[in-house]
């Protein structure tokens, strides 16, 4: 790639975390408006990234990046074919209208610009990992969505709801993301890969792996924790404590589908295998039957939407490893479309919230006529989830049905799944559509009224384009669908399906699917309590599960920190001590390294008087009457070495000891002058005979330690190395103090930072105040804790 593209796509890559650090100073200076500013960042991202179709369309792929650690193979690299270009245009295109919407939905909060550069921050968390080559460059950008999507779930943290939800998010997707480094170490370990360009070049090699299968495991384990398949769905659902405009980005349209999207990247490497065409489908269907026998249960239309997507993304990944072309093409068309109607939904339901004043569907009706650009938009995302012609979905869904076929007994049963789930997420899709907005009029808590141009763009943008891209079907397939499907199978692809109906067992599906969803849409109040009654009935549930665990680990927690950390100094001292000691000896001994006795060599007098003075100070400590005078004798000791040091050539070495022994016997004196000073010891007899033998015993492995040491030829190279380079490096005379400031200049850097971050923790908790929780604004939407089910 040329050096000047390179360029501009690492400044594309950046550019939203610069604008999280401006988006404060953009809204304290121009409010909600800034929201017009802040989305021209991801609006030039896809822009960028567009300028790349043509070159992807042509099956063409871009790979570059710079060395990041060249001692380890490491680069910031990026990788930009089919898949990554449509993922990154999604995070982007969409990312710019949640942002506007952002600015409408929390016009007058107090935090808008902090909530600006959450979004920016994950928006460009996302973008790097769709887009990330090498395997660490994925792994940090992984995490950091997961950080982010942290800060973003616990927005609004005075409330204990939105905290739990932010954490347990973190902890699940956290933890998968530890499972996906290993996955990735693991596969360096078996194929040598370590950029997915590489390892996409392998083609088999995984495959034909020993350690396939651990492979596998540990990168799966990653995929379904972030895009929440079952048993680890509940996190999802849970997630809706934060502000609708995350809903509306984070989990539908970019983070939840980070999983899909590792699972549609290995799918060359590691499809086409018993494994995976047995693990990916069985947790996809039964991640798809979950989330929508649960979506029916909910009334709160965030709830509805945030389970059918659970129930999407099982029914991505089942696709996606179902084994068969046209499948993967099929998981390939539902993403597109269910980023663009779940998006608009979202959005809608936000949009009903901040009018209305509630997202209880059983509150609401009859709203249609005071937001007829709502209720416009939602009408055609419902057509598009739900299926019907002539939109994007209704070709995802033919040809899902086309995908799965009759080929035998699994196929059946997976099409039946997929008839089944699709059927209860059309009832859905239009019961948030329709129900809201039709009938006789509800009252509501606020009195209804079409929004501002903010808060009804996005939706009307992303549902128009869910019609668009079908009706242009042609130009969808080629810039989007042919690469993208090619990506994910591996090999050249063309898609072909249109809005015509193809006459077969697809169109016969899809009718059914239509009919199933009619009826479940009219039976939805009936289906509602029963789905209440069965989940009462089960009780518990995974979501349950977690609090469980989490108990039962700080409650562990608490009996280890109560048996090591009891609160007796003593006891830890003497453990400190015999495991000195043991460290000492048992290598020694195992190893054979036991030293020999040297020849002590004749002393000039001046050291011998030193020594002595030392021993004078060691028996002022054992026989001192009280602490305070071991104290000030125990400094003898110390001044004896500061002036062996000095005796030896080392002043610097000889002064920094004068300076610790010092302060350390004058900080001692004060501080036992505020305690209390018992003249004698009253240690019973055996508790002396214990800590006088480990203190021999450390002694004594100490010096045994040091002769060794001392027998081993000195290899001078290093200081050898100092002694050359400090002057013409580091431009210093000192070498001990060049050493600290320069050659270990990071781990000083290192130990500084621990200082600051130490300090401005303790100045921020110094400054928090009582009661000082930001307040809303009267126009801002209120925010409250999203119903539970536990399942």
């Amino acid at each position: 790639m040329a050096a000047d593209g390179q360029w501009s796509t690492f400044l594309i890559l950046i550019l939203p975390f610069l604008g999280a650090a401006a988006a404060p100073y953009l809204t304290r200076m121009f409010g909600h408006n800034a929201a017009w500013a802040l989305a021209l960042v991801p609006l030039a991202a896809f822009f960028h990234f567009a300028g790349f179709l043509p070159q992807v369309a042509g099956g063409g792929a871009i790979s570059a990046g710079y060395a990041w650690i060249p001692s380890l193979d490491t680069d910031f690299s990026w990788y930009i074919d089919g898949l990554s270009l449509t993922f990154a245009l999604l995070i982007s295109g969409i990312g710019a209208l949640i942002v506007l919407y952002a600015g409408g939905y929390l016009k007058g909060h107090a935090q808008q610009g902090r909530f600006f550069s959450f979004i920016l921050m994950f928006m460009g968390a996302m973008q790097g990992l769709v887009l990330a080559d090498s395997f660490l460059t994925l792994f940090v950008f992984w995490e950091l969505t997961s950080i982010t999507s942290f800060l973003l779930i616990g927005f609004d943290h005075a409330r204990e709801a939105s905290r739990r939800a932010a954490l347990q998010a973190l902890v699940v997707t956290g933890l998968g993301g530890l499972s996906l480094l290993a996955g990735l170490l693991v596969v360096t370990h078996a194929v040598g890969a370590t950029s997915l360009s590489a390892l996409l070049d392998q083609e088999d090699a995984l495959r034909e792996a020993p350690l396939y299968i651990a492979a596998l495991l540990l990168v799966l384990g990653g995929a379904f924790t972030k895009s929440a398949q079952f048993p680890f769905h509940f996190w999802l659902p849970n997630a809706m404590e934060a502000p609708t405009p995350v809903s509306a980005y984070l989990h539908s349209a970019t983070m939840v589908k980070a999983g899909v999207y590792l699972v549609m990247r290995l799918n060359p490497v590691m499809g086409e295998t018993v494994a995976w065409e047995t693990i990916l489908p069985i947790f996809g269907g039964t991640t798809l039957i979950v989330g929508t026998l649960l979506a029916v249960r909910q009334t709160d239309l965030k709830l509805m939407l945030a389970y059918t997507t659970v129930a999407s993304l099982g029914l991505l990944v089942m696709l996606t490893g179902f084994g068969s072309k046209v499948a993967a093409e099929a998981a390939v068309l539902y993403l597109v479309a269910h980023s663009m109607f779940k998006g608009t939904l979202f959005m809608v339901a936000g949009a009903i919230d901040h009018e209305t004043g509630t997202r209880d569907i059983t509150r609401l009706g009859g709203i249609g006529r005071a937001m007829p650009v709502t209720f416009f938009a939602a009408v055609l995302a419902a057509m598009s989830m739900g299926g019907l012609g002539p939109f994007f979905g209704f070709l995802a869904k033919e040809e899902i049905y086309a995908g799965l076929g009759f080929a035998n007994g699994w196929s059946l049963l997976l099409t039946l799944v997929a008839v089944f789930g699709n059927a209860l997420m059309f009832a859905i899709g239009f019961a948030v559509a329709l129900k809201p907005f039709l009938g006789n009029r509800v009252e509501t808590p606020k009195s209804p009224h079409e929004g501002p141009v903010l808060l009804w763009l996005g939706p009307v943008v992303l549902a128009v384009s869910g019609l668009l891209t079908a009706l242009a079907s042609d130009w969808s397939h080629h810039y989007v669908s042919n690469p993208m499907s090619s990506a994910v199978i591996g090999e050249p692809v063309s898609v072909s399906i249109t809005v015509v109906p193809h006459i077969g067992m697809p169109l016969f599906l899809s009718l059914v699917t239509v009919a199933l969803g009619i009826l479940f849409y009219l039976t939805l109040e009936r289906g509602r309590a029963a789905m209440a009654s069965t989940l009462a009935a089960i009780g518990w549930g995974p979501d349950k599960g977690f609090d469980q665990v989490v108990r039962g680990t700080v409650r562990i927690s608490a009996l280890v920190t109560g048996f090591v950390q009891n609160g007796r100094l003593d006891i830890y001292m003497t453990v400190t001590f015999i495991a000195l000691a043991a460290a000492l000896f048992i290598p020694m001994i195992a190893f054979g390294e036991l030293p020999s006795m040297p020849t002590i060599p004749a002393l000039p007098f001046y050291e011998v008087v030193v020594l002595a003075i030392a021993f004078i100070g060691l028996m002022a400590i054992l026989y001192a009457r009280d602490r305070l005078t071991a104290i000030v004798s125990l400094g003898i000791q110390g001044f004896a070495v500061a002036l062996l040091f000095m005796l030896l050539g080392a002043p610097d070495l000889s002064f920094t000891q004068f300076m610790v022994e010092t302060l350390s016997v004058v900080i001692l004196a004060l501080v036992m002058t505020r305690l209390r000073l018992s003249p004698a010891d009253h240690r019973p007899t055996s508790e002396k005979a214990v800590d006088f033998s480990i203190a021999i015993l450390c002694g004594l492995g100490l010096g045994l330690m040091l002769l060794q040491v001392t027998q081993i030829p000195f290899d001078a190279t290093l200081s050898a190395f100092f002694a050359e380079n400090a002057r013409v490096i580091a431009h210093g005379r000192n070498i001990v103090n060049v050493i600290i400031v320069d050659f270990r200049g990071l781990d000083t850097l290192g130990e500084i930072a621990v200082v600051m971050i130490a300090g401005l923790v303790i100045l921020a908790l110094v400054r928090i105040r009582p009661g000082a929780a930001p307040k809303r604004a009267k126009d801002a939407p209120p925010v409250r804790t999203a119903e539970k089910v536990e399942a």
